[in-house]
């Protein structure tokens, strides 16, 4: 059987068993961006609209992102210590591994059937079905295609979400491949507007995150020599820097690291709250960042990944310039 005749029969059981299901929790993964928590969101309107009984949660921070927050369906989401611990079905999006969940993590040993759906490569596919479609550009595209095969219409309010996703995850259409176009293009011709969904998404912040821009990336260091002589970029964001900011601010600098010319791979290692560290990982052209993030707990997509470690910042620094090569 050819990977896409297989990749087809998952999205047929998969149908299947989400039509069968007397109940579903839909988990996204924790400090959530808007693939996941998009297609979390499109997901439970679904199963909604089915009259299954439904929640959608995710293990931390405990508020959805404000840049989320016009993301039809957001009435489905239930805190975290609200999820049931015993469900017909536990559905996973955009999931890399069960440690994505948090908090969560033990509700996949409790539910009596796990569906991971995801387009990381690096998925460890620990559900007991695993829908993963690692040439997708998001989740959502993927849940498009299972939409599609499950004869669901996709009308506006679906349409927000996984426009959101989409957009998101290619980087404003930066990083496409054929298709990812003509999706985008039925999606808006549904009447949702594009501009605002990405607006809101990616292109508004309070001023207080300029004055933390000029802190963090004015600290930032180039190491030509790593990654093989492709050069490394990094920067750190320390608690101090952080105020009361939101996570995607937090969460955007990467990609305004990313930029700099002389370097192939960009990295920002942002402080958590209890003293640990996450880690985002970007490259341009060569390196394979997911396989160095997997090296070091992580994972994620070939030029988009990302860990965490509980060591101090220079060791982190060292560890992961040992690791590019």
């Amino acid at each position: 059987m050819s990977e896409l005749d297989s990749l087809e029969t998952c999205k047929s059981r998969a149908v299947g068993v989400l039509e069968n299901a007397t109940s579903v929790t839909v988990l996204c993964h924790v400090q959530p961006d808007a693939d996941t928590i998009g297609s979390g969101l499109a997901l439970g309107l679904v199963l909604e609209r089915k009259g299954i009984p439904v929640q959608v949660a995710f293990g931390f921070p405990d508020e959805l992102p404000e840049s989320m927050r016009e993301l039809p369906g957001k009435h489905l989401l239930v805190a975290a210590n609200e999820v049931q611990r015993d469900v017909d079905l536990l559905v996973t999006v955009d999931c890399g591994s069960a440690g994505r969940l948090g908090r969560l993590a033990d509700r996949v040993e409790s539910a009596r059937e796990v569906l991971v759906i995801d387009h990381h490569r690096s998925n460890t596919r620990f559900g007991t079905m695993n829908l993963i479609d690692q040439r997708a550009e998001s989740t959502t595209a993927v849940l498009a295609t299972l939409f599609d095969m499950w004869g669901v219409e996709i009308d506006e309010e679906l349409a927000h979400c996984l426009f959101a996703g989409l957009v998101t995850d290619t980087g404003s259409f930066r990083w496409v491949q054929p298709g990812t176009h003509t999706l985008a293009e039925r999606l808006l011709d549904t009447g949702i507007d594009g501009s605002r969904i990405a607006r809101r998404l990616l292109d508004t912040h309070p001023f207080g995150w300029l004055p933390m821009l000029s802190s963090v990336l004015g600290s930032a260091t180039l190491v030509k020599e790593a990654a093989d002589g492709r050069g490394l970029v990094y920067a750190v964001i320390r608690r101090s820097d952080v105020g009361d900011l939101r996570s995607e601010e937090i969460e955007s600098v990467i990609d305004i690291v990313r930029t700099t010319a002389e370097a192939e791979v960009a990295a920002v290692l942002k402080e958590a709250a209890d003293g640990t560290w996450s880690v985002s990982l970007r490259s341009k052209y060569d390196v394979d960042v997911s396989a160095a993030a997997g090296r070091l707990g992580g994972g994620g997509h070939r030029f988009a990944a990302g860990y965490t470690a509980d060591t101090d910042c220079e060791e982190i620094v060292a560890a992961l310039l040992e690791t590019l090569g």
